[in-house]
């Protein structure tokens, strides 16, 4: 094996490679011919000075000009110097032929023979031991798992079936043994302090909230439409409506010692799924969220009036109703008071809202806050998008949900069949009868409207009004952003007509 031993010497040899390459599969060859590099050559660069390399498989790719426009670029540093098949096995989106494309980019080499066949790149599947789900979901990733149900299955319970609650997991479900589970929490003004789950369950009281949780994403498919962005494409099922029961959060801080709030700023939540690293999921809501007591903030273990599945956080998970999905954290294994927001990437570096004219080319994560409060939405769910519909006695059956942050109750749906020239008052079929500013479930509505029964194809239009008169915004073109995320412009399908 040759050895390369200066910058200037590699970027030589590797246009040389590169021309060799292209002249060969000009000629219809398949052509290997690429600098040999040694694991131990790749580990010698792992900072922007020094070149960041990784390898994939057999290749050695050089992506220090990629790692500032990657959206988990401060994660996959972590392999700098070394192989990113653990995380693409974690992280298994990445496995698609357009992001192998563009890796394939950035390739400068070939790992050795000696090397590769030592690799092992072909772990064990991080994923194999997750549990069954509804087959009726439609997938947007298999791993980590990422699914929803159909539109229709939403609006026919008030409250969700566990089975029907879509699953949103960004590292694989964490096995536990409740028998060795223990809760840690700690921080300001608290003492150290461990707790089971039989502590969570018998030196407390059992509270219940119904709360609707919703991914920051639902909807995206939408968003999409104006302009491609990062992210699941989430059509409107990320959400879900459940029946959460477990510890008031207030009432086990104060057990751990509480007295003092004056210096606390943020509520830490770290969860026990880990990525290759030992990095664990996290996030942090503000202290009001706990000053408050009608926030009804819980350490849930039970769902729907059964021990938490898998999928949804077994053995105990934080709900922190009326705030994005995003920080009721699962498989909860310790809770901090601090000053300070979770550094967690996904408190950091995600869920969060830009202006549509930011690009990841000008994005400053750290300029933006993390998205606690979601804004009010709504979703048709019957008919379905591009479905073929029969009408009544010339009207038009419509069903969906709606749903605010923050406690806001929904008000009002309406509904258009002719692009906002006469709107339909929904009548709401399902909804809680809960206190001003604790309204955490969605609605359930429904609408019978005329149809032109002439037309051969029309388009339904549904928004919702909460009881601060915020109302859904028209389309997605001015609320378009890099990550998709606060997809909430006036839901609108198409419809076939036929006799």
């Amino acid at each position: 094996m040759e050895t390369i031993n200066s910058v200037e010497a590699i970027m030589v040899r590797i246009g040389k490679c590169k021309k060799v390459k292209l002249e060969a599969e000009a000629n219809g060859q398949k052509s290997t011919a690429y600098p040999i590099f040694s694991v131990t050559d790749v580990r010698k660069h792992t900072t922007k000075e020094d070149g960041i390399w990784v390898t994939y498989k057999d290749g050695v790719y050089n992506i220090t000009d990629f790692v500032d426009g990657h959206p988990g670029g401060d994660v996959i540093m972590m392999a700098a110097g070394n192989a990113i098949d653990p995380f693409w096995n974690l992280y298994a989106v990445h496995k698609q032929p357009q992001i192998l494309k563009i890796l394939e980019t950035y390739r400068i080499g070939t790992l050795s023979d000696a090397d590769a066949e030592g690799d092992s790149s072909e772990t064990l599947d991080p994923y194999a031991g997750d549990p069954k789900r509804n087959p009726s979901f439609i997938i947007n990733s298999e791993k980590p798992y990422n699914g929803e149900p159909p539109l229709p299955m939403l609006v026919e319970n008030f409250i969700t079936p566990t089975d029907v609650f879509y699953v949103r997991n960004h590292l694989p479900v964490p096995q536990i043994d409740v028998e060795d589970y223990t809760l840690e929490i700690g921080g300001i003004g608290l003492r150290e302090t461990s707790l089971t789950l039989d502590d969570l369950k018998t030196k407390f009281p059992k509270v219940s909230v119904t709360a609707a949780i919703q991914c920051a994403g639902n909807r995206r498919a939408d968003m999409t439409k104006v302009k491609p962005v990062k992210g699941l494409n989430w059509n409107g099922g990320a959400i879900g409506n459940a029946v959460w029961s477990g510890a008031p959060l207030i009432d086990v801080l104060k057990f751990c010692g509480l007295t003092d709030l004056s210096k606390i700023r943020h509520i830490q939540f770290e969860g026990l799924d880990m990525d290759v690293t030992n990095v664990s999921y996290g996030a942090s809501i503000p202290v009001e969220k706990l000053f408050n007591p009608h926030c009804d903030v819980i350490l849930a273990y039970e769902m729907n009036g059964e021990p938490l599945p898998l999928d949804h956080g077994f053995p105990l998970r934080v709900i922190v109703p009326g705030v994005v999905g995003a920080r009721n954290v699962k498989w909860l294994g310790r809770i901090i008071l601090s000053e300070e927001e979770s550094s967690s990437h996904w408190q950091q570096n995600d869920y969060k809202g830009f202006s549509p004219s930011i690009d990841w080319d000008t994005v400053d994560f750290k300029s933006a806050a993390a998205i606690q409060e979601l804004p009010v939405i709504s979703a048709i769910c019957v008919p379905t998008n591009e479905s073929n519909v029969k009408l009544k006695d010339g009207k038009l059956v419509v069903q969906g949900y709606a749903w605010s942050g923050g406690g806001c109750k929904i008000l009002r749906v309406d509904i258009t069949a002719d692009k906002g020239k006469m709107w339909y008052t929904a009548d709401i079929v399902n909804q809680e009868d809960a206190a001003a500013g604790r309204c955490w479930s969605w609605v359930l509505w429904k609408a019978e409207i005329p149809i032109d029964k002439n037309l051969k194809q029309t388009e339904i239009w549904a928004k919702a009004v909460d009881s601060n008169y915020n109302v859904q915004p028209e389309s997605f073109e001015n609320i378009w952003n890099l990550r998709g995320v606060l997809a909430n412009a006036y839901h609108k399908i198409k419809i076939n007509i036929v006799q």
